[in-house]
């Protein structure tokens, strides 16, 4: 009876085993590649072949699957170079970059995913760094900024393409520069402003003596113009005013009195013939004289 029961688990327990080495070997044999990540076979440590996303079947035991993210990674790093008129920049250099998914097979075999930052991205940002910098003065590091990071992209295109990285941006987040040359781009700023003030002042100062001279022209052709009328009407009371009727607007204006001391310089009354023949009654004044 005891052996019966041996005999009977016996087949129980291989088929266990067996199911258990079948999830095992299927378990092993099976891969999920993630998306935005890429798995690079190895067979017996030799890199193999690239695994895209998705599930794949593999043989186990002999394969293994090292998994690479493929999606955008940020690298930021500060460095230090020289700018063309020999001044210390101190730079914080902002990376976007990302593996390219056909070359993770050279990235694993030739540097390793977890040395490739330290051992490729970071000295070639230093060195597009210095190359771009020593490009610009350190006042044009500042006023030409986009031509700065699209120079140092280039460089870094260049030169992280043939080792599977792709650059796809770059951005300087910050300038440092010496305590010297900061107090010099400040003292420069305030001569410029103060020469800019100046400018002003004396663009405001011609405008008003412009507007002066303008009000003295206008005022002086004002009086030209009155000037010329005056003249004009003058001229037209000369062609209007003849001796005849001057003499009658002073014989409408005279009193009758005629003057009682006659030499010098006093002028004599013309009369016409008509009105000293007229007969006009004369009235003796208290003074002596006659009035019509």
């Amino acid at each position: 009876m005891y052996d019966y029961d041996i005999d009977v688990r016996k087949p129980i327990v291989v088929l266990a085993v067996l199911i258990i080495i079948a999830i095992v070997v299927l378990v092993n044999g099976l891969t999920v590649i993630e998306a935005g990540t890429r798995g690079v076979l190895k067979t017996f440590g030799q890199v193999t072949g690239i695994l895209e996303e998705g599930l794949h079947i593999r043989a186990p035991f002999i394969t293994s699957v090292t998994i690479v993210d493929v999606k955008t990674q940020r690298y930021e790093v500060k460095a230090t170079a020289a700018s063309r008129d020999l001044q210390i920049v101190s730079s914080q250099i902002v990376l976007n970059y990302r593996l390219d998914p056909t070359q993770v097979a050279s990235i694993v075999r030739d540097i390793g995913i977890a040395d490739y930052e330290r051992r490729i991205v970071d000295p070639a940002v230093q060195e597009a760094l210095k190359a771009s910098t020593a490009q610009f003065t350190a006042e044009e590091l500042i006023t030409r900024r986009p031509e700065v990071s699209a120079a140092i992209r280039d460089i870094l295109e260049e030169r992280l393409k043939t080792r599977g990285v792709i650059v796809e941006s770059v951005s300087i987040t910050d300038f440092d520069f010496s305590n010297e040359f900061s107090k010099a781009i400040e003292a420069k700023q305030v001569a410029e402003q103060d020469a800019l003030r100046a400018q002003n002042e004396l663009r405001r100062a011609q405008i008003e003596a412009q507007q002066v001279v303008a009000q003295a022209e206008a005022n002086a052709k004002a009086r030209l113009e009155v000037a010329r009328a005056e003249a004009e009407a003058l001229r037209l009371q000369r062609a209007v005013l003849t001796p005849e009727l001057l003499q009658l607007r002073f014989i409408e204006r005279w009193d009758g009195v005629l003057p009682r001391v006659m030499g010098g310089c006093t002028p004599l009354l013309t009369l016409p013939a008509d009105l000293l023949t007229a007969t006009v009654p004369l009235t003796p004044t208290t003074t002596g004289a006659f009035t019509p």
